[in-house]
């Protein structure tokens, strides 16, 4: 059938990314991509690549999601996911969910396997043991640097806000030889956040949207912010309007910044298979690819450029 030319596009979150994590995460968005294209190589879908690409990075501890994800006000990680289908609007989520490894393959469940799309904290754990998915210890989620973080935020001259800025939200958006997209997100929210606040990420048109009349989107940031422009439907609307994906993407994120104050970035694939990563914070990791090129970068304007031979041949090396 061969119609497309499967794209993928990664993200490991907008914000601040200190020098020390700067080579993690850039290793893990590449690692992400390279994973979930080799699901579309193979023939498989948007959905299969989008999950893969965003399970991977949930169990790399560089990123808030899965294992590394940030904690609560009380000390314990409380994760958010989204899967969505572009072919027929179909979509999973689940919120303030504990003690799994994967959010993403959870969410991904109650988009196949019930007539809901958002099953949250008891309802969603209920769910996951229906399901037979292992339940893992709380601990094992938790990362020393999130331990330390959470610390650091309860002094009481701390200003969580400050690390607000050091987000870390993963998502994916692809487009497979058949021309449907699909998205992904996962995150374990904000440090010292309320215990159970749910942000953008598994809200529908929030933390991303998939129509494959228009593309695909996965977004990252101030979550309420994202929230109050409802961000990833917003981009789409643009491209509807007939915008690239890189002005829709812009568009939004300057609307947001100017109406609500709110910082993040996005990534974009619309129904061409033209792409973007765009981001208004000071640093995204990001990974794409297209037409066996792998493209990464993380500061702005910043874009490597690799066969996707030789990327495969590294990351086997060990990046």
């Amino acid at each position: 059938l061969g119609r497309m030319t499967p794209v993928i596009v990664v993200h490991g979150g907008a914000g601040r990314i200190f020098k020390e994590r700067e080579e993690g995460c850039r290793a893990g968005v590449v690692r992400a991509a390279l994973r979930g294209y080799d699901v579309l190589r193979q023939g498989g879908s948007a959905v299969d690549a989008v999950e893969e690409a965003v399970r991977s990075m949930e169990d790399d501890p560089h990123f808030n999601a899965g294992c590394g994800s940030v904690l609560n006000e009380k000390g314990e990680v409380e994760m958010d996911a989204i899967i969505m289908d572009g072919k027929n609007l179909d979509s999973g989520a689940v919120s303030a969910v504990k003690c799994i490894a994967n959010p993403v393959k959870l969410a991904r469940l109650v988009m196949e396997k019930t007539k809901h799309m958002l099953l949250t904290d008891h309802g969603a754990h209920l769910f996951a043991q229906a399901m037979g998915i292992p339940e893992i210890p709380g601990e094992k989620l938790i990362t020393e640097r999130s331990r330390e973080r959470w610390k650091k935020n309860l002094e009481p001259d701390s200003n969580p806000e400050e690390f607000q800025k050091d987000l870390g939200t993963v998502g994916a958006v692809a487009i497979d030889s058949e021309g449907n997209v699909a998205c992904a997100t996962s995150t374990g929210g904000l440090s010292n956040k309320l215990v159970g606040r749910v942000g953008d990420t598994a809200c529908i048109g929030s933390g991303g949207y998939a129509d494959n009349h228009s593309g695909a989107t996965s977004t990252t940031g101030h979550g309420e912010s994202i929230m109050k422009v409802v961000l990833a439907r917003l981009i789409l609307y643009h491209m509807e309007q007939g915008m690239s994906p890189e002005v829709a993407a812009d568009t939004a994120l300057d609307y947001m910044k100017t109406r609500v104050g709110g910082l993040g970035g996005v990534i974009v694939v619309n129904k061409a298979g033209e792409w973007a990563a765009r981001f208004s914070t000071k640093q995204m990791s990001w990974a794409t690819v297209k037409d066996d090129k792998l493209h990464y970068g993380i500061y702005a304007g910043e874009m490597h450029i690799k066969s996707l031979d030789g990327a495969l041949a590294s990351e086997r090396e060990g990046f």
